[in-house]
């Protein structure tokens, strides 16, 4: 019997659409996890890209370096507002792209962002500057923050989170030079 090439290939969200197919090439097992994480979480969702947000969401959900780097109360707030957002709290997300504008909503992500692919850019950026080959969570989080237009910066906002304060702990952390 001859082996029949499949008629359709799916691809990874990161590399349909536009945006950067690279993106997940160089993050640690851990961080590929929240990737994969943050890209079902759109999907379930029904939003067009997956965005800073769902990066957050699934960081917090999997990465105890950073949990670590919030109070423990900032984290339960956290993950109760995402919670809400994916519930329907969100809905006036789902048929817009972070930083883009209104599109139409699609069955599945479409790729990332151009927040969240700025991000995991500046992410390995982070990784590279510490000598790292591999980006972590919280070289993620520490791009996500870095942008105030983010919606994981709005998202920490209505949680109560401080970015500076946040940015400084991170900087403590060890994930990203200290900007004293």
């Amino acid at each position: 019997m001859e082996d029949v090439p499949p008629r359709h290939v799916q691809q990874p969200a990161a590399e349909r659409g536009t945006h950067r197919p690279h993106l997940d090439a160089r993050v640690t097992a851990e961080l590929a996890a929240v990737l994969s994480g943050a890209r079902r979480r759109a999907l379930r969702d029904g939003d067009r890209q997956i965005d800073t947000a769902h990066l957050l969401h699934t960081l917090l959900e999997s990465d105890p370096e950073v949990r670590a780097v919030f109070d423990g109360p900032q984290v339960a707030r956290l993950l109760g507002y995402l919670v809400q957002r994916a519930i329907g709290y969100g809905m006036r997300w789902q048929t817009t792209v972070e930083d883009s504008g209104a599109v139409p909503m699609l069955k599945e992500p479409d790729g990332w962002s151009p927040a969240a692919a700025t991000a995991l850019g500046a992410a390995y950026g982070h990784a590279a500057g510490r000598g790292d080959a591999c980006a972590r969570g919280l070289d993620l989080l520490a791009a996500m923050v870095a942008d105030p237009e983010s919606r994981a910066v709005e998202v920490l906002g209505r949680a109560g989170v401080g970015v500076r304060a946040l940015t400084e702990r991170i900087a403590a952390a060890g994930a990203v030079p200290s900007s004293r």
